[in-house]
């Protein structure tokens, strides 16, 4: 009797759902804008930073590589899943090494759980790999789209209870700097290329392999409950911070009124599997999750929907699925049918966490008077980085992961810089950082406030590279111009 309820209340739900995206889902099938077939135009996912640069080349070996640098003398610039939002990844009229060809295993130690990779492997493609182990990656992105090198250059970090930045899972890398040489780094051996290389966005050469501590692949059970978000600290602390089961966990906040928050946690578990796939399919097709994306995106009422309905009858389902499952999403599952007229974009801000209750206000405020178009703000946890010389987590903080969609046009892209920049300030303001990977809309002043360490990174840029040939537009406009403030 029970499930027969529970079977006709998600069926009710469901239609009436159906209903309300009906309309939507079949008118909205516009032809996606075709794709450039130039290589030499390096775009990244927002498709709103085109940079013509002079030769793409696409290694699978380090010779290769080192070749390439000593043959040239012009700016170099490193790129691998281009998902950085703000021409991380290419400056005009370098040469660009495309790293997604060099993407082998080299090798696997499955007693002590790690593993060494090619910079352009991605991550999915070592799921496969370890998943026969019974291994996991230690800490990633949620998406597994992304290379490892790329993640190690943006000291990325996920959903993971207990860890923090990748920084806190990398045992050795090998760069090729800037005199043709391949230097095996870890945190004793040239402390000053790993801590500035991690996090440090391509600036000291090209990263060509990657030696990562891996965990164990356990089962895991989904849990998730709804409070107020000024309930959230006080939750977090006693319930998930320490607790050894829980292995994902985020918080997601609902906009426009960012009054209320979802919390989410998989927990390890014996129990029985009610997903049997070990990864999630590389090849499978996703055409509703964009659209209903889209919905959601285009009106409070798809907002509201997602909160009261849509998760809601998601969440009344048992889920125990394999950890390796739970990291294998697909960024597909996002992409929008074009980015012509609308793109979606991240921002990132991370905030001590005894000051969660002083920037959730200075947030909510932002967001309404400036009519900010967010989809969803997902609060995540880290614990201190390491040292790396750009961190984003000097201390432990509270990640506030801001989704939202933009026009493509002149005036959208004035609005968005415009609250990103209050947002930026509203963030130091709390002792707080802003990520990097985006659009830099940052001023000068602002990165200078949030990353004092950039000074330690231009000693060490000034060794290895003297001519300042490893760039971006992050870079340029950041760490090599010494320009006035």
């Amino acid at each position: 009797m029970k499930f027969a309820l529970k079977f006709i209340s998600v069926l009710l739900t469901f239609t009436l759902l159906i209903a309300a995206l009906a309309t939507y889902i079949l008118v909205d099938f516009t032809p996606a804008a075709p794709a450039n077939q130039d290589e030499r135009v390096v775009n990244d996912v927002t498709q709103l930073n085109p940079i013509s640069v002079s030769k793409v080349i696409r290694p699978v070996t380090s010779a290769e590589v080192i070749a390439a640098i000593a043959k040239t003398t012009g700016p170099v610039s490193i790129g691998g899943g281009r998902n950085s939002q703000g021409g991380q990844t290419a400056y005009p009229d370098s040469l660009h090494i495309d790293m997604r060809d060099f993407n082998k295993v080299i090798d696997l130690n499955v007693e002590e759980k790690w593993v060494t990779v090619q910079a352009g492997i991605r991550w999915r493609d070592l799921q496969e790999i370890i998943d026969k182990h019974d291994l996991s990656v230690k800490i990633m992105q949620t998406y597994a789209n992304f290379t490892v090198g790329g993640s190690l250059s943006v000291n990325v970090h996920g959903r993971y209870i207990g860890e923090g930045p990748m920084i806190r899972s990398i045992r050795s890398f090998k760069i090729v700097v800037a005199d043709g040489s391949e230097i095996l780094v870890d945190r004793n051996s040239h402390p000053d290329l790993y801590f500035g290389a991690i996090g440090g966005y391509g600036s000291l050469g090209v990263i060509t392999e990657v030696t990562l501590w891996l965990e164990s692949n356990t089962k895991v059970r989904r849990q998730t409950q709804d409070m107020l978000v000024s309930e959230y600290p006080v939750f977090f602390s006693s319930e998930i911070r320490n607790n050894d089961h829980v292995v994902f966990h985020n918080a997601d906040l609902f906009p426009p009124a960012y009054s209320s928050v979802r919390s989410v946690s998989w927990l390890q578990t014996t129990d029985d599997l009610t997903v049997d796939d070990r990864l999630i399919s590389s090849n499978a097709e996703y055409w509703w999750q964009p659209k209903v994306a889209a919905f959601v995106a285009e009106s409070t009422f798809g907002k509201w929907l997602r909160q009261h309905v849509l998760e809601p009858v998601l969440y009344s389902f048992d889920a125990v699925q394999w950890r390796n499952y739970e990291a294998s999403y697909d960024i597909r599952e996002l992409e929008p049918t074009s980015r012509e007229r609308f793109t979606y974009a991240l921002r990132e801000y991370f905030v001590p966490v005894d000051r969660f209750a002083d920037f959730v206000p200075k947030m909510r405020a932002i967001f309404q008077k400036s009519d900010a178009n967010i989809i969803n703000v997902s609060i995540r946890h880290a614990l201190a980085d390491s040292g790396s010389m750009l961190a984003w987590a000097p201390e432990e903080v509270f990640a506030f992961v801001v989704y939202y969609r933009q026009g493509t046009d002149v005036q959208s892209r004035a609005d968005v810089a415009k609250w990103s920049g209050e947002m930026i300030d509203a963030t130091l303001s709390v002792g707080g950082r802003y990520y990097l990977p985006y659009q830099l809309h940052a001023s000068r002043a602002q990165f200078e406030q949030a990353y004092p360490g950039v000074s330690k990174l231009r000693e060490v840029k000034k060794r290895y590279d003297p001519e300042s040939r490893f760039t971006n537009l992050l870079v340029e406009k950041y760490v090599v111009s010494s320009s006035s403030l």
